[in-house]
């Protein structure tokens, strides 16, 4: 492996420094970009009055003290809970796994404002105010009751932080990701220029042969396809798409990653692939 061909690979800090802290949060942000993450990953949720927050699963019981569906809370009403202090209560957990067993809600968090839940507002002016360039991998996260609004206000703000039309999808520290088709469908319609990313979590026997939906020119596929099929990242490669891989934590599958050609590697644990990669901050 070569120094320079592991350089060109972006880390990706996804849901922030997710390992260190919690996930989602001010403070696992500020840690990412504080260990050298080239990129931050982040899912948005719409709230019941039309705020995009970050939160991976539909319920919040997860990974605050409080239940219930985001699209049915409102930003004031998510703003009034924790969540910061589950986090270390088991750090063995799957990243993809909802439980809704009850964390420990003992000791609460001395500074609200890095636990308390994360608009993608707040995280933009995060990134701007970074000193240097951070991009910024989004994951609309459906299905929704809210379907294509969230693709709208997720424009509108971008437009507000003037991301949202680049020169050209190289230009651009912003892209999209999704599961939803028809989610990406909708960004490329309105901003053709916003890169976006179609991501996989099993390999369809239709997209075997590297294609992607219309216009998508970046694949996100789990490291388990990646290990199951690694002649099908070749496949995307020759068919000219990049390749980014969510999420990867052991050092064996970093080393893949780059025997492979990724082309961003989407971690829980930045600063420990940035060290894997002879990258140190």
């Amino acid at each position: 492996m070569t120094h320079a061909r592991q350089h060109r690979i972006q880390v990706v800090a996804h849901r922030g420094a997710s390992e260190e802290a919690p996930e989602h949060t001010l403070a696992a942000y500020k840690k990412a970009i504080e260990d050298g993450a080239d990129a931050l990953e982040c899912d948005v949720r719409l709230t019941a009055d039309g705020h995009l927050v970050c939160v991976h699963d539909r319920r919040v019981n997860r990974t605050s003290n409080g239940r219930g569906a985001v699209s049915a809370l409102e930003l004031a009403d998510l703003a009034a809970l924790d969540f910061g202090s589950w986090k270390g209560r088991d750090s063995s957990r799957d990243s993809w796994r909802t439980r809704d067993e009850e964390p420990d809600w003992e000791h609460l968090p001395e500074d609200r404002a890095d636990t308390s839940v994360l608009t993608l507002e707040r995280l933009l002016e995060l990134v701007a105010d970074a000193g240097r360039r951070v991009e910024l991998a989004i994951e609309t996260k459906h299905p929704t009751r809210w379907a294509g609004q969230v693709e709208e206000r997720l424009l509108v703000l971008l437009k507000r932080f003037g991301l949202d039309a680049p020169a050209s999808a190289a230009d651009s520290p912003v892209r999209v990701m999704s599961f939803s088709a028809r989610s990406l469908h909708r960004v490329r319609a309105a901003s053709p220029t916003l890169p976006t990313v179609y991501l996989l979590q099993f390999l369809s026997p239709r997209l075997r042969d590297g294609r992607l939906p219309a216009g998508v020119r970046i694949a996100g596929p789990s490291i388990r396809i990646v290990r199951n099929h690694p002649a099908y990242i070749e496949r995307l490669k020759n068919a000219g798409h990049r390749v980014h891989v969510w999420t990867v934590n052991e050092p064996e599958d970093v080393d893949l990653c780059v025997d492979l050609g990724i082309d961003a590697i989407i971690t829980n644990r930045p600063r420990a692939v940035l060290s894997q990669l002879g990258r140190e901050h």
